[in-house]
């Protein structure tokens, strides 16, 4: 996935897409626990899909918010 081109003195050079493609695979690997072969997997099979739960963990992370929220309210 990630190929990034060389210069004349050997030093890779990344783009900006490469640079995404670290954030999300440190964040599966780190931050959710896929294995690195799992992670692979994860970015081939589709990365709408791990869109869409990091967005339902943020908003999961919201609700939970509002409710503590509210439960201090309630007392």
């Amino acid at each position: 996935m990630i190929q990034p081109k060389k210069n004349k003195k050997g030093n890779r050079l990344f783009t900006v897409k490469d640079i995404e493609y670290f954030n999300k695979i440190y964040q599966l690997v780190k931050e959710q626990g896929y294995t690195l072969d799992g992670a692979k997997k994860a970015l081939k099979s589709g990365e709408k899909s791990i869109a869409d739960g990091n967005q339902n963990e943020v908003l999961i992370d919201k609700l939970e918010k509002i409710k503590s929220k509210l439960l201090e309210l309630k007392k």
